[in-house]
């Protein structure tokens, strides 16, 4: 399950327009959006990139005014952790990863007032866009890479949800395009006042479900912390391995 998610990121990341290569490294980038998670490498599989090779990577972030970063399954090319260690690289996290095959999706508790659907028009991928921007700890509205990736993500195959509770904006996430039958559920957030109700767990189960119903036979995802994924486990989705974000410190 490693190399096919592993497989599945590089897959997505080499479809982006502005997507660049760097020796052993291909980089996803987006001009419009600085957010980080937004803007990573991931190696090649089985890569033993040199200190040359990283030094390169580095300046290559920087000339695109970004954070040298990467995210990726230590697994996929274990030498690359313990050379970017040795080059000052700082690991920002390890998370589980997780996934969900079609025929192992639980159905979650019904939430009074809950209803969730695709963003169509402008306005509703822009409250859509809202309920990530301030999920996620961002002040103001939305930027507009937020909005794309929703977009993005309807027009390649993939899902975008927007939840409502009374018809008031209570979440919103994503499940990105496919690539072999595989898709990331991601961008996942619920407005403060909505939270400990279930939507979370409503809407990623609508999310994965839908995503089956478009062809896909695994989801996966990345679980923000220990809460979050026993919203996930409780509907279906079980670990399957280890995924690090690892990054240079701008000082």
């Amino acid at each position: 399950m490693d190399t096919a998610i592993q497989d599945y990121t590089l897959a997505l990341t080499r479809r982006s327009p502005d997507h660049y290569r760097v020796g052993p490294f291909t980089v996803r980038h987006n001009p419009g959006w600085e957010l980080k998670f937004a803007n990573y490498a991931i190696p090649d599989q089985g890569a033993e990139p040199t200190a040359r090779d990283i030094a390169d990577l580095v300046e290559a972030f920087r000339a695109h005014d970004r954070l040298p970063r990467l995210e990726f399954l230590p697994s996929w090319a274990p030498a690359v952790e313990p050379a970017l260690l040795a080059a000052g690289f700082t690991v920002e996290n390890r998370a589980p990863v997780m996934a969900c095959a079609a025929g192992g999706l639980l159905t979650p508790k019904p939430v009074d007032g809950l209803r969730v659907s695709e963003p169509v028009t402008a306005d509703e991928f822009a409250a859509a866009a809202a309920v990530q921007h301030t999920g996620f700890g961002g002040e103001g509205g939305p930027d507009d890479g937020e909005i794309a990736w929703l977009r993005a993500a309807t027009a390649g195959g993939g899902v975008a949800a927007l939840a409502t509770v009374n018809d008031l904006p209570a979440g919103a996430g994503g499940c990105s395009a496919p690539v072999g039958g595989i898709g990331e559920l991601a961008g996942l957030a619920v407005a403060e006042a909505f939270r400990r109700r279930g939507v979370g767990a409503a809407l990623s189960a609508w999310l994965t479900r839908t995503a089956f119903d478009r062809g896909f036979h695994t989801v996966w995802l990345e679980p923000g912390g220990p809460d979050v994924e026993r919203i996930y486990a409780g509907i279906g989705y079980r670990r399957t391995g280890e995924k690090l974000d690892i990054s240079l410190d701008p000082g």
